[in-house]
């Protein structure tokens, strides 16, 4: 064991508290490494769906990995209030894991996002958590008029007992998963990346001192609230509203949400008050998801450098009506909740727009859609559930066009490549492509949607699309035209697609097709050259060009070229 070095305490050197920073800051990102490379199921080996994090002894944020999703911050920061909610600290001891995924008593936003959390003790003293989280892709084929059609609800409860596994608890839970060798495998996968980090963390202990670690993790809570205070006091003081449009499969009508921002001081609140009941759909959102969102679009205005741990929240408060669809209540459906998630993101931006306009992108594709097929193969004889969540359009910039074809926001995954998919499922890729004329014309253009087309091989494949924006457009900034709406088309001998649900047989065809995003400033402030790209890539057509170009259009189609 390492001599601890000499520090004191209450004398931090602010050097070291970065070196100590930067050290957690790589044991989280080394976790999600690890959880990547020994999962099993394509969701996360191939897709990266899982993030992971660093607590106090408390339960708030120290470190969590850049490659995770910022949405999975609204299970990950429950699970050890709710595991301290439940057991007495004498009745945690070492070489214990918790697991959970119910987001009504900690550990989730929704059911497939299961938690795992370790205790870190040090000296005997519980002086930090490990926890991680990875999306589950099994409960495909379930209801969502209330959570208990979602699948299986995991209050934070005992998964190992000092260092032993709770086989009995184990198996309760496979019992109840479509893919069951799939979910063995993977929580093997996050139960190695939570020892990993307890080792790591304990080697820091080692190297310099329990009591110096605890004291650095506070202080570097502190530093992002400074930054967080000091980033805030540079906007202007006042009052920002925005409403906007929301719709998806499982709904009939268009709702509309809204928020009011104060910016006082170095404080802001955010105030949802006004917004819809809850609905007997997947798309409502529970606190910690909400309080998720606004943290991850506060932080993207504000400092992308600031580290993201629990001082980032001090200066935020957050009011939003009880049983209403942003801060639902018991028994909600959740399932879908990243898209209202989403949503939330479009109402911050656009409210602050006003403020800090060149900090804000048009708005994005404002959806997560997730395009769920499930069934049996008839290649392997088993149970399948494939999930993918598809990008689309990222929303210009002030200074910039918008990113093509990517994840935005609260998601941050891959995509699945197609040799994977296809040697794992008896699909096959169609078509995987940018749709062309998508991105909304501006001085800057939006970013463009996908449309991915899959085709069914085998019969009664149970297909369910999660999406926004079918029937609004992503709205454009400063004069910026609006990105096109998503849609999802089916082959005309297919079973229609009803509140978002079908059952496809072989050869039934299915193309997502996700929204672009809106443009910024002008279109008659872009430069004809950007237009010629733009027409030489193929990503807008002739007739768009002419419609949205004209003066542009004319520059290049001179007869001199000049």
């Amino acid at each position: 064991m390492n001599k601890p070095l000499a520090a004191d305490p209450a004398h931090l050197d602010t050097v070291l508290v970065e070196v100590i920073g930067s050290a957690l800051s790589t044991i989280v990102e080394e976790m999600g490494g690890t959880l990547v490379r020994a999962a099993y199921s394509t969701n996360i080996k191939e897709r990266r769906d899982c993030t992971a994090g660093l607590f106090d002894a408390t339960g708030l944020g120290i470190a969590q990995d850049e490659g995770g999703s910022p949405l999975h911050l609204g299970s990950l920061m429950g699970i050890v209030d709710g595991i301290l909610a439940r057991y007495p600290l004498e009745d945690i001891a070492e070489g214990d894991t918790f697991i959970g995924n119910d987001p009504y008593s900690g550990g989730g936003s929704h059911l497939p996002d299961i938690v795992l959390a370790t205790p870190i003790f040090i000296d005997g003293v519980l002086t930090a958590w490990a926890a991680n989280l990875a999306h589950h892709a099994d409960f495909g084929d379930r209801g969502h008029a209330h959570i208990f059609q979602e699948g299986l609800r995991i209050p934070p409860v005992r998964l190992v007992r000092a260092g032993v596994l709770q086989q009995e608890m184990l198996n309760l839970i496979l019992l109840n998963c479509q893919v069951p060798h799939e979910r063995q495998a993977d929580l093997r996968a996050q139960q190695a990346a939570n020892r990993l980090a307890c080792q790591r963390y304990k080697d820091l202990c080692d190297r310099y001192g329990r009591d110096v670690m605890v004291a650095a993790a506070a202080e570097l809570l502190d530093y992002t609230e400074r930054r967080t205070r000091a980033a805030i006091s540079n906007m202007p003081d006042g009052v920002y509203a925005f409403t906007d449009k929301f719709d998806c499969p499982e709904l009939d009508d268009e709702l509309e949400l809204r928020i009011r921002i104060t910016v006082s001081g170095d404080e802001m609140l955010f105030d949802f008050d006004g917004n819809p009941p809850q609905v007997r759909a997947s798309v409502n959102v529970v606190w910690t998801a909400l309080y998720a969102s606004v943290y991850y679009s506060l932080k993207s205005l504000i400092d992308a450098d600031i580290v993201p741990n629990a001082g980032l929240y001090r200066p935020v408060r957050i009011q939003a009506p009880t049983g209403s669809i942003i801060n639902c209540e018991e028994p909600a459906a959740v399932n879908g909740r990243s898209e209202t998630c989403q949503r939330i993101v479009d109402l911050i931006h656009g409210a602050l727009a006003e403020a800090v306009p060149e900090r804000v992108t048009a708005a994005s594709n404002g959806a997560n859609t997730g395009v769920h097929f499930s069934g049996k193969s008839s290649r392997t004889g088993k149970e399948f559930v494939y999930l993918e969540t598809i990008g689309g359009g990222c929303g210009a910039r002030a200074t910039k066009d918008g990113l093509d074809g990517v994840q935005v926001h609260m998601t941050n995954t891959s995509n699945l490549p197609v040799e994977s998919l296809e040697a794992e499922y008896p699909l096959v890729i169609e078509a995987y492509e940018l749709i062309q004329d998508s991105g909304g014309a501006g001085r800057n253009r939006g970013g463009l949607g996908i449309r991915r087309a899959v085709r069914v091989e085998d019969p009664d494949i149970h297909f369910w699309l999660d999406t926004s924006r079918q029937k609004s457009q992503p709205w454009g900034l400063d004069g910026g035209l609006p990105g096109a709406s998503a849609k999802a088309v089916l082959n005309p001998e297919a079973r229609p697609i009803n509140h978002g649900y079908t059952v496809l047989q072989p050869g039934d065809r299915v193309a997502i097709e996700t929204a672009g995003a809106g443009g910024y400033g002008s279109p008659a402030l872009r430069e004809a050259d950007q237009v010629a790209r733009d027409l030489a890539e193929g990503k807008i057509s002739d007739d768009y060009a002419r419609q949205a170009y004209p003066d542009q259009m004319r520059e290049l189609t001179k007869p001199d070229g000049s």
